[in-house]
């Protein structure tokens, strides 16, 4: 009888741990809602980490919320608001209240240029840093204890071309990437085929060491877009847009060394490429990149042990013009959004193959932009 109640008390206590897990992962999206103030730009959702389902459990009316990220203790979510608005952009701060579950507008800044793309924020939250895809530019914001964002501190423009006359007549930045220490950042330049590297030191006010900044370049029209580091921080992963490729990166001494370049869509494919995001699972073990245009899948791919990748499969997402996806911290899931079809599905991970597959019910978010998932 004893063994009984000890073992009914550990199935209680683990079933209790378990639905607290599965209600405590939330993911945040973002709309194209025409760049109206007064609609709903900004969905959160509980994320069942169980089953797979997603229960809105929020909203906040804001423009063309086109990217969001998160503080690092996710009290604090950030957006790059007024994009795709000739002459416009900004950048918005929000509080999540976790306990009331809803989100409360803190303030908004311009972003230093037009059309932002991408944010993200230094680990002791004290900066963020956005990339402006119109005339390329990138600004650096000191951010408030109350999470507010302050004026701009330093602001960098580009004016660099490439090969492509129509896409690349001048500087596009399209992402900001911290290194795995933080002591760098990398910047995507879509218009240029450059990834610019500056060292960052958080303890100044202005942290960007603008005169010690380096670049590489990458293949002629490749476009580069965004950018991930392999959890042991000794490989780089650049997705290229225009040429539907992932380049890999050696990460060694603060410098890059490319190693490989491989294709994210089918062979049979000779044009049309719009790839746009790349995510490493928690592990390390496999890389997924998202392919928009004629694919609309998630590219999956094997890493390594010397980072080299191997392609395993394409998933379709399920609608159209997949632009950002996101997995969620356990490794669990991934869910793609889907711009043109108005869809986020949730994708279940294998963790042993990498393998998707679709799980619980698509919901619809009017042109839905971007995710981020979160857990407390």
């Amino acid at each position: 009888m004893k063994k009984y109640t000890v073992l009914s008390i550990y199935l209680i206590f683990l079933f209790l741990n378990l639905a607290a897990q599965a209600q405590n992962t939330y993911a945040f999206f973002g709309s194209y809602n025409q760049n109206r103030a007064t609609k709903k730009g900004i969905y959160v959702y509980r994320l069942d980490t169980l089953t797979g389902k997603l229960s809105k459990i929020t909203t906040a009316k804001v423009g063309n919320p086109s990217y969001l990220t998160l503080s690092p203790t996710g009290d604090f979510l950030y957006a790059c608001t007024n994009t795709k608005t000739p002459g416009e952009g900004s950048i918005s701060a929000y509080k999540f209240d976790l306990k009331n579950k809803e989100l409360i507008f803190l303030n908004k800044q311009a972003s230093g240029g037009e059309n932002p793309v991408y944010i993200t924020v230094h680990k002791n939250g004290r900066f963020l840093i956005n990339a402006n895809y119109n005339y390329g530019s990138i600004a650096v914001h000191p951010l408030l204890q109350n999470g507010s964002i302050g004026t701009i501190n330093q602001n960098f423009n580009y004016t660099d071309s490439s090969v492509n006359s129509e896409r690349q007549e001048g500087s596009h930045i399209h992402s900001a990437v911290f290194s795995p220490d933080y002591n760098q950042i990398f910047f995507q330049d879509l218009g240029a085929d450059k990834i610019r590297i500056y060292p960052f030191i958080s303890s100044q006010q202005n942290p960007i060491q603008d005169e010690k900044s380096i670049f590489i370049k990458t293949t002629p029209g490749s476009g580069p877009r965004h950018f991930a580091f392999h959890p042991n921080g000794k490989f780089a992963y650049c997705i290229e847009e225009m040429a539907g490729c992932v380049s890999i990166y050696s990460y060694k001494g603060n410098s890059l060394t490319e190693m490989q370049r491989i294709p994210t869509h089918d062979k049979s494919l000779i044009e049309g490429f719009e790839s746009s995001d790349i995510h490493i699972s928690p592990d390390g073990k496999f890389l997924y990149a998202s392919n928009r245009g004629q694919e609309n899948n998630i590219a999956i791919f094997s890493i390594a042990n010397t980072g080299m990748l191997t392609s395993i499969g394409y998933q379709p997402t399920l609608g159209k013009h997949p632009r950002i996806f996101a997995i969620d911290p356990s490794g669990k899931f991934l869910i793609a959004t889907n711009v043109k079809t108005s869809n986020v599905i949730v994708f279940k991970r294998n963790l042993e193959t990498g393998l998707l597959t679709k799980i619980g019910k698509e919901i619809k978010i009017k042109n839905v932009s971007c995710v981020q998932i979160q857990s407390y």
